[in-house]
């Protein structure tokens, strides 16, 4: 069910010049969240601007401004001459202007007291900038923490946050990370891995049978995985196999230490992870895993001590042929009962899942692999099984294809902990139950049904293809952990999949949607999801135009930002507009070298 191969590395970021005349002309609009001007500095060399993509809140009203005054100008020195100032700009432009106070620069803080109008603020900027002895004008916004690891492997987890076929998890970081959420990793066991080592809570070992658990006795509170290969002629078997370190890669996909400058990065990297240990050399019994599921849902178990940290999300990647057993089933629904979603992997022996269990079981979360393109993994088992498809990577080309997590370099029995890229089934269904822990994060009453009506509701389109049914779609971690976080589940959502080209360092091109049949004002939290296709990112200005022509500033420009591409749920409070009607979203490339599209959009209500 899984092939181990090597990762890859990355490319630097490269750096570029910006171009401040085509940038200024896209910074201030009537009805932006955010301002920031610019003029040419003595010597024709361009004023510094300030990166304006640090996160502002989107539609955020400025407040105040921060104003540099050129090295000669009284103003940079005496804070009564910067008052002055301030308040001969306000009278000019019929505002009330203050000045507030000296930063560590040097610049000025200019309070714009009562809440203007994009217009009045306009005004009031334009004093500044006919003043030569002025350096700059930019607004002080309003920022928030953004999520994004520093982990030296993440540069590697496409699975993450590719705009082609990653499942989108960054932005959902900002509304959830898993914290009080406990997910059981029905697998191998766990092997000590220092990127996963904080997020591990108690576990149990279930295998019963000494020949198959490999550690020399049978269930025990110990869920250390001891390794599971076997030798040529064993389980069936023509060649033997390496220790696989199975449940340590899936436990990594899901809860990987984050943020700590070291490995990869985990989707519910708050939530904790439970190993309970069920296969081991050649596989392991249904009776185990029955009785695995029970245990960690919070069920009784004959002869096992209670379970102190119940899971509220159980991972199974393993399977086999045949129906679903009723007491399979019976297992299932009873961990259901008590709260708990259960994820299975779909299987890898590209056929119908109806075919294999548990994928075939009710009750069950069953998920698909797709590949990097987008497409069904050629491995994956398909069929009306299959609720949603998550990454699952395809390694046949290149390692760096496949989904990279913890494992252990260890042949036979442990060694050094490492890093490992494998693909399957196995992979892709951690990818849900991290999604599945976010959500209760999110919304600590979300039950499994809603989980999985919300994943399903909420996926995106297959970018590639898929042969025989892959469920809902390829899973979409921010839209559907924004979609709960409120404690409903879907919304009505109006898309656009049209490609617009945008052009390089021209003009701002706009792609429509047109709402009808809502009624009223749109809501306060109107979701808005981008994808749009652009290496350099920075260069990109992204506004949504309401129906009568009001703008909401999404995304600035930003001389810093190398990442490419923009895959980002923005939320905007429309509730001054009219629901129905046509809404656009305008993209500007501000700097030359680049060309990009709108690959779509759309509006959730």
């Amino acid at each position: 069910m899984r092939t181990l191969s090597s990762s890859s590395g990355s490319s630097s970021p490269r750096r570029k010049l910006i171009s401040v005349a085509a940038l200024s002309a896209a910074l201030l609009t009537a009805a932006s969240a955010q301002v920031a001007v610019a003029r040419d500095a003595p010597s024709g060399r361009a004023a510094a601007v300030p990166a304006a993509g640090t996160g502002a809140a989107p539609a955020t009203p400025v407040e105040r401004l921060i104003v540099g005054y050129e090295s000669g100008a009284a103003e940079a020195r005496s804070d009564r001459a910067a008052a002055a100032d301030a308040a001969a700009k306000g009278e000019k432009a019929g505002e009330d202007v203050g000045f507030q106070r000296r930063l560590g620069t040097g610049a000025a803080l200019v309070d714009l007291g009562e809440r203007l109008t994009g217009a009045d603020v306009a005004d009031v900027v334009a004093q500044y900038r006919a003043d030569p002895q002025v350096a700059y004008v930019v607004p002080d916004r309003l920022n928030k923490p953004l999520a994004t690891p520093n982990d030296t492997e993440y540069t590697k987890q496409w699975d993450l946050f590719e705009t082609t076929a990653g499942m989108r998890v960054p932005a959902a970081w900002d509304l959830a990370t898993g914290s009080g959420v406990t997910v059981a990793v029905i697998d191998t066991g766990y092997v000590a891995h220092s990127d996963l080592a904080a997020n591990v809570v108690g576990g149990y070992d279930f295998i019963s049978d000494t020949a198959v658990s490999a550690d020399g006795n049978g269930r025990d509170s110990n869920p250390a995985d001891p390794g599971d290969w076997y030798a040529a002629g064993e389980c069936g078997q023509a060649t033997g196999s390496n220790s696989s370190w199975h449940g340590t890669h899936v436990a990594g996909t899901i809860a990987a230490a984050t943020g700590n400058g070291k490995g990869v990065a985990g989707i519910a990297y708050h939530a904790k992870v439970s190993p309970v240990r069920v296969l081991g050399k050649c596989g392991g019994y249904d009776s185990d895993i029955i009785d695995a599921i029970t245990w960690a849902s919070g069920g009784t178990v004959s002869g096992v001590p209670a379970n102190t940290s119940v899971a509220k999300v159980i991972n199974m990647s393993l399977g086999g042929s045949g129906a679903c057993s009723t007491a399979t089933q019976s297992a299932i629904n009873g961990a259901v009962n008590r709260g708990t979603t259960v994820v299975v992997a779909a299987g890898n022996e590209n056929r119908n899942a109806a075919n294999s269990s548990p994928a075939n079981c009710a009750n069950v979360i069953t998920v698909a692999a797709t590949n990097r393109a987008g497409g069904r993994a050629s491995y994956s088992n398909y069929g009306t099984a299959v609720d949603i498809s998550a990454p699952g990577g395809e390694t046949r080309t290149s390692a760096a294809n496949g989904i990279l997590s913890t494992l252990n370099s260890g042949t036979r029995t442990a060694s050094t902990e490492n890093y490992a890229s494998y693909q399957g089934t196995s992979m892709a269904a951690p990818h849900i139950a991290g999604l599945a822990a976010l959500m209760k994060s999110a919304d600590p009453a979300l039950t499994p049904d809603r989980i999985e009506s919300a994943i399903k509701s909420n996926a995106r389109a297959l970018p590639g293809t898929c042969s025989g049914g892959c469920g809902a779609g390829l899973a979409d971690a921010a839209k559907t952990v924004q979609a709960v976080k409120g404690g409903t589940s879907t919304g009505s959502t109006f898309t656009s999949t049209t490609a617009v080209p945008v052009p390089d360092n021209g003009s701002a091109v706009e792609s429509p949607i047109t709402v009808s049949g809502r009624g009223g004002n749109a809501p306060s939290a109107l979701r808005v999801g981008v994808d749009i296709t652009h290496t350099y990112r920075g260069d990109l200005v992204v506004d949504l135009v309401a129906p009568d022509g009001s703008v909401y500033r999404l995304k600035a420009a930003g001389s810093s930002d190398s990442a490419d591409d923009v895959s980002a749920t923005y939320t905007v409070n429309a509730s001054a507009e009219t629901a129905d009607g046509t809404w656009k979203l305008r993209v500007q490339d501000t700097a030359a070298q680049d060309t990009g599209r709108i690959n779509g959009w759309q509006l959730t209500f």
